[in-house]
């Protein structure tokens, strides 16, 4: 029989804990690519818009999202079941929704089925595209296809946070001046603590934003048009 114990301090620890409504941090979540093969989609991350597969860059195993041959309107492959894995009996309404307005890629993370309070943090690298070169964390995803997105992008050298509702895209909040160079790697962050939205660019809270309403959905990457980036180090954290 496993026996667990208990010391005074942990006692004391969580006492202050209830005491005081203090947040109790979750050990991360790192969506790790390393076991992956090369050229397949990622197991860990669902496709949803765009080509999503596992790459090499210089000996290390990333996700990239590759627009080279974009067209608008390409959904993935195999779009029906993965919008089933997504939202069960609900698939139909998602699905539908993304059929229409398919235009930006994204791909949702298979484990987190309902992110709130937290961090999720990611680093990309923006290899090529003539249009965009967009690397995005995408939050607040419903079943109805609505989402939150922070994005950086190398071409633009800003931060923003989108919405994308009812199949249109619109801004909440434009930051400018935020160098990101092209083949070189960043940190992008966003944190949320109910209704706020923080978003951080290489360790540097750069945009803060208030939502309508507490944050909660599907999370995952995000990306626009014929964007060639690389994803690594994606690592989510909940705050209780």
């Amino acid at each position: 029989m496993k026996t667990v114990s208990i010391t005074c301090a942990a006692l004391m620890s969580w006492s202050a804990v209830l005491a005081f409504n203090l947040p109790v941090v979750a050990e991360p979540m790192r969506l790790d690519f390393t076991g992956e093969t090369v050229g397949a989609e990622p197991k860990s991350l669902i496709p949803v818009v765009g080509i999503w597969r596992i790459e090499n860059e210089r000996g290390n195993t990333v996700v990239a999202v590759d627009g080279r041959q974009w067209k608008e309107g390409q959904s993935a492959a195999g779009l029906a079941e993965k919008s089933r894995a997504l939202y069960g009996d609900r698939y139909a309404e998602f699905l539908d929704r993304v059929q229409a307005f398919a235009y930006f890629p994204y791909a949702v993370a298979k484990d987190v089925d309902n992110f709130m309070d937290g961090e999720i943090a990611m680093r990309f690298e923006g290899i090529s595209g003539r249009i965009d070169q967009g690397a995005g964390i995408l939050f607040n995803l419903k079943a109805n296809g609505d989402y939150l997105t922070l994005r950086a992008n190398p071409l633009e050298n800003n931060l923003v946070l989108w919405k994308f509702e009812n199949g249109r895209r619109s801004q909440v909040k434009w930051i400018r001046n935020t160098p990101t160079p092209s083949r070189t790697w960043h940190e992008l962050k966003v944190r949320i603590s109910g209704k706020k939205i923080q978003g951080y660019l290489n360790g540097k809270l750069t945009l803060e934003d208030e939502w309508r309403e507490p944050v909660n959905g599907k999370i995952g990457l995000w990306s626009k048009a014929d964007s060639y980036v690389f994803f690594d180090d994606y690592t989510v954290t909940l705050t209780y």
